[in-house]
């Protein structure tokens, strides 16, 4: 067994996830750019969940070296539209262009978790979650980002599933957890497995 459990993430989300599934842990968010991670990517044929998980990696090393003999949880979620990958949008109007691209559209939410153990990467797994979009009405995707305010800049896409941004959705194909960023039964089978809690 480690030296306890740290995730590498300041998302509110994921701390609820865990902390919702009974998991003992801290946490701390990575220094890491993750767009200077992600920029070298750019062209390189690296698909969007290999993006995600590298990014995830990237993360828990980070805050692996600062947490010697304890097991890091990293994760990072992409969405994707073809090869097309879509970052939180920085204001309105970049929130407004992704529904109207998204809009009428499947796209993929890829959530990747990693641990990581003194630096070295130990299991790593990747969900993809499969959303389609109703067609959206210009005005409707205006009255929709009024009403939802600067939530919507803190989600890829500019929606969050589990407040209004469900309104948006014709289909779902793909589990709740990997679809807020974490794919939790895979992690605590794992975490289970190496005696990191009980089962």
């Amino acid at each position: 067994m480690s030296k306890g459990i740290v995730l590498a993430s300041s998302s509110v989300h994921r701390r609820e996830l865990l902390k919702n599934a009974g998991v003992d842990f801290t946490a701390e968010a990575s220094d890491i750019d993750e767009r200077d991670v992600e920029a070298p990517l750019k062209g390189s044929g690296v698909s969007p969940d290999e993006i995600a998980q590298i990014l995830a990696e990237a993360k828990a090393v980070d805050v692996s070296e600062r947490h010697p003999g304890h097991l890091v949880i990293g994760a990072d979620q992409t969405l994707s539209l073809g090869d097309q990958v879509f970052h939180k949008p920085a204001n309105m109007e970049e929130a407004r262009r992704a529904l109207l691209s998204l809009s009428g559209q499947t796209h993929h939410l890829n959530s990747a978790v990693v641990l990581v153990l003194d630096g070295a990467v130990i299991w790593r797994h990747t969900s993809i979650a499969a959303l389609t979009m109703r067609k959206l009405d210009p005005g409707f995707i205006g009255r929709y980002l009024a009403h939802a305010g600067q939530k919507a800049l803190t989600s890829v896409g500019g929606y969050q599933i589990e407040r209004e941004g469900i309104q948006l959705m014709e289909a779902i194909d793909g589990d709740y957890f990997t679809i807020i960023g974490l794919p939790l039964l895979p992690l605590l089978k794992e975490l289970r497995a190496r005696g990191e809690i009980d089962g």
